[in-house]
């Protein structure tokens, strides 16, 4: 069975990697990972935050809210957070390099413009086989438009291009207004990767402390079917590699993905509740239904149901809306009387 892929000029044995997240700060979990299989590794990111508090220094940053009223300082990282800046990410990359074989993607996580854009280049120096770009930004503005929040990105996507030689994929969020313009835009300003999606955390209010409370949950299954949509629309149009972020936990979420078009599937909340025995379980079930429906690469499953060939994806898009909705039907009532 071929479980090879290519992602961002990499030539990987399957398409599962782990995705941005805490776990390549212990060299033992990142040894640990390879270990267990997984085809590359995602570094977590270095904000753009980390690298201002080392331009201006923290209090500064911090400083320029201070007239806010005082329930608005639990938004606010710690100082400590910020201080873990550029040359300890750098560090780190480094070790994680050194300690496995397998390829391992810088991540830099940044939503405007400025000097931090530059650093880019550092990532690369320090070893990263590509570099994904994590555009998390919630719009708050009332006086911003959706034209102008694009306009930004894909400024800092060329900005951020021009200054590395590696392969750069962009991490994007589901709530663009014309998803399928923008995602060509990035590519046409040297995207060569998009990532979808990142996961927005989600605060919540402690009514006894009257406080906020950020929270961030881990994904499951039922997450991937926003990701499965998007997948199928862009697979096949645009000159960009595909990867699935959020929602992938077993074998046939990862065929899913492939068969919706996706080069590589980013898994995190798995491997953090499995540890990295989770990635042969699901690289198996996957084999097992390849052989099943008669598979016998990657290939040919990949992009299978897109919406490549569909004349209308709109159209479709609106009848299996009404077809779902004309379809549900109330759950029966399980109460006794």
């Amino acid at each position: 069975m071929d479980l090879s892929t290519k992602y961002l000029g990499l030539q990987l044995k399957h398409p599962l990697i782990a995705g941005a997240s805490p776990l390549p700060d212990d060299l033992d979990k990142v040894r640990g990972l390879e270990d267990g299989g997984i085809a590359a590794i995602t570094m977590y990111s270095l904000f753009e935050e980390q690298i201002t508090q080392n331009l201006i220094g923290s209090e500064a940053h911090i400083g320029a809210y201070e007239n806010s009223f005082s329930e608005a300082a639990s938004y606010f990282p710690e100082v400590d957070l910020l201080e873990r800046g550029l040359e300890a990410y750098l560090e780190q990359l480094r070790r994680v390099k050194e300690a496995v074989s397998i390829p391992v993607i810088g991540s830099l996580n940044g939503t405007r413009e400025g000097e931090w854009v530059y650093y880019a280049s550092f990532i690369e120096e320090a070893g990263a086989d590509a570099l994904e770009l994590n555009l998390y930004f919630l719009a708050t503005d009332f006086d911003v438009t959706a034209a102008e929040i694009e306009d930004r990105c894909v400024s800092i996507v060329a900005q951020v291009k021009d200054r590395i030689e590696i392969p750069l994929t962009v991490k994007l969020s589901p709530f663009f207004t014309a998803l399928p313009h923008f995602a060509k835009r990035l590519s046409h300003a040297g995207a060569d990767g998009l990532v979808l999606f990142n996961r927005f955390y989600q605060p919540d209010i402690d009514t006894d402390e009257l406080d906020v409370r950020p929270a961030l949950d881990l994904s499951h299954s039922p997450e991937l079917r926003l990701r499965l949509r998007w997948l199928a629309m862009l697979s096949g149009q645009l000159p960009v590699d595909l990867s699935v972020s959020g929602g992938v936990h077993t074998g046939l979420d990862l065929a899913k993905s492939i068969m919706a078009g996706a080069d590589s599937v980013q898994m995190v909340s798995a491997l953090l509740m499995n540890g990295p025995q989770k990635i042969g379980q699901v690289l198996k079930e996957l084999t097992h239904w390849m052989e099943d429906k008669e598979y016998s690469s990657l290939e040919e499953l990949r992009g299978c149901l897109n919406y490549q060939h569909c004349p209308d994806p709109e159209a479709l898009e609106r009848a299996n809306y009404m077809r779902v909705l004309k379809s549900f039907r109330t759950i029966p009532s399980h109460r006794k009387d």
